[in-house]
């Protein structure tokens, strides 16, 4: 019965485990009941204790749904995970596809650049994938619409993010794709849209000297 693989906490787990198998039956700890050799848990050698498959089978119910993902094994001071793999055979298919959306969720919450498509129609997971570095505007894989990573709202073409309220008119909408076709700039000092098309970075204003 041992695991010659196991971590050293395990060991004590394992000898109680030895002692008992020499009968015919073990005592799960968790429901106190003796129960067959056969029934015994075994998380797929990850880690063996005396607990029966039913119990832990209610112990994985619990734990999903609580929207646990990363099950521990439910071993005093034993910090391994349960298999899903290996415990699928024990526990409902339902069950199952609710564990493996639990998990999905923890791993998704465990990355921090990361959006949801705004359009009502998609709501799509987007994640940044471009190692670190920041991204605006990006395409849904999914509707092909583009948004604002930055503000996690519809493109606002032409425009910042704190504008984006500022601009509900069609015609603002059109300016600011005219905006962004031909590359347009500010002026750092009034905001005012600028175009260069020659010359030194200097350009003059008639109340005013920017540059660009």
């Amino acid at each position: 019965m041992g695991n010659s693989l196991q971590p050293h906490g395990h060991v004590e787990a394992n000898k109680a485990i030895d002692v008992q198998a020499q009968g015919k039956e073990i005592t799960c700890m968790i429901c106190i009941e003796p129960f067959s050799r056969g029934k015994l848990f075994k998380n797929n050698e990850r880690c063996v204790h005396p607990f029966c498959m039913d119990c832990i089978a209610k112990h994985i119910e619990i734990k999903v749904e609580n929207n646990t993902g990363n099950i521990p094994c439910p071993a005093l001071n034993c910090e391994q995970l349960l298999d899903p793999i290996f415990c699928r055979s024990i526990i409902s298919e339902q069950l199952f596809v609710k564990w493996c959306d639990a998990l999905c969720n923890s791993a998704v919450l465990e990355i921090q650049d990361r959006s949801y498509c705004p359009y009502q129609t998609c709501s799509a997971l987007v994640i940044n994938e471009c190692k670190g570095k920041s991204v605006k505007k990006v395409q849904c894989p999914n509707c092909k619409q583009y948004f604002c990573f930055k503000c996690k709202t519809s493109w606002h073409a032409g425009y910042k993010c704190k504008e984006n309220g500022q601009h509900r008119d069609r015609n603002d909408v059109l300016f600011g794709e005219l905006v962004e076709r031909n590359r347009w700039r500010r002026c750092h000092k009034c905001g005012h849209f600028i175009e260069r098309v020659g010359g030194c970075r200097t350009i003059h204003r008639r109340l005013s000297c920017c540059s660009v």
